[in-house]
């Protein structure tokens, strides 16, 4: 188990990492989700030895290792850059961290074709890592972390550098992979589509903060803050600030959007109201969905989908829907909101929860 109580790491005046107490369970995957600068790589860094707290304690299985170097630690790391030794085939590059470790011959194969196997480089195994695609090259790299037996793997954006098919084609084998690791295994991505993905646990950070922890779809589907929920939302999260009074949301226009029935008891007052681009639409979803007119900006077409900004009551919207829709600039249009699929935060920015019944 691997423990980080109320770590903090300064750099000069900047605060990398801020307070950020953490608990990973062996056999579990981890994903570390937030944009750019969030604090993802200085987290990493922290828990591999590689950088030392200001503040705080970092614990494995009971013990204290706040300081000790990552030379004594059981750690493999994985980066965006894929790391091989281009004059090794792919087997020697897999063995050499059990060559560097004296493990003897029969073992080291068992393990190497193991790992091999499980990521589907058998056939290449006496090929050099420089005849093979970026995708294999990144396998490779991958091998050569699972067969170190380490208690500890990180993962640091390992796809980012792959192109699309080959990022979707891992993305969907590294559950499997994970799984029958049996490590702590902790990754790190800017994209909630890959945290979904990937499942297991997610914890969110923003400026050096972890501001949720849990397993991945409940950390999305039920954020326990603004800046959670905007940090899990691509395209960004719709939002809009509306008044409650009695039943319902005051929309412009004289539109209500009604509150929630577990909401049905919080006080009037000013509330954020946040959903995801999928769940406003063209089509009315449900008889529940509220119908508003919003005022086109630019339609972004992908393909399989379409992205439509929006304009309404000041507020700028994304909506993603199927197909090819097209829209000019200015032209307004009808969207559904469907009530049942909004969340709710307050003034500071926390998800609101049904008030409790005096006893």
């Amino acid at each position: 188990m691997l423990e980080l109580r109320n770590v903090t790491k300064t750099v000069g005046a900047a605060e990398h990492i801020s307070d950020v107490s953490l608990t990973l369970q062996h056999g579990s995957l981890n994903v570390l989700l937030g944009p750019t600068l969030s604090g993802k790589t200085s987290l990493m860094r922290l828990m591999a030895g590689l950088d030392v707290p200001t503040s705080g304690s970092i614990w494995f299985d009971g013990q204290n290792v706040t300081g000790v170097p990552v030379q004594k630690r059981k750690i493999a790391m994985v980066y965006q850059q894929f790391i091989n030794y281009p004059a090794m085939t792919v087997y020697e590059n897999i063995a050499s961290p059990l060559r560097v470790a004296g493990t003897d011959q029969a073992k080291i194969d068992k393990e190497v074709r193991h790992a091999a196997a499980l990521l589907k480089l058998t056939p290449y195994l006496d090929r050099t890592p420089l005849s093979l695609s970026g995708g294999q090259q990144q396998r490779t790299a991958l091998a050569r972390a699972i067969v170190k037996n380490a208690s500890l793997v990180l993962l640091d954006e390992p796809l980012a550098n792959l192109d699309y098919k080959l990022r979707e084609e891992l993305r969907a084998e590294l559950p499997r992979i994970f799984a029958a690791a049996g490590t702590i295994f902790v990754y790190a991505t800017t994209e909630p589509h890959e945290a979904l993905l990937l499942g297991g646990n997610t914890a969110t950070l923003s400026e050096g903060r972890i501001t949720q922890f849990g397993p991945t779809i409940d950390v999305f589907r039920k954020p326990a803050d603004l800046v959670t929920a905007r940090t899990f939302s691509d395209p960004p999260l719709n939002t809009i600030v509306l008044a409650k009074k009695g039943r319902n949301f005051l929309l412009e226009g004289g539109v209500n959007l009604p509150v929630p029935a577990e909401l049905s008891g919080i006080a009037d007052a000013m509330y954020t109201i946040g959903f995801q681009p999928h769940h406003l639409s063209l089509d009315r979803p449900d008889a529940a969905a509220v119908s508003v007119r919003a005022k086109v900006t630019i339609t972004e077409i992908t393909g399989s989908e379409s992205f439509i900004h929006l304009d309404f009551a000041d507020a700028r919207w994304v909506m993603l829907t199927h197909g090819i829709r097209h829209f000019e600039p200015d032209e307004v249009v009808e969207v559904f909101i469907d009530p049942r699929h909004i969340m709710v935060f307050d003034e500071h920015g926390r998800a609101v929860s049904a008030p409790k019944l005096a006893a």
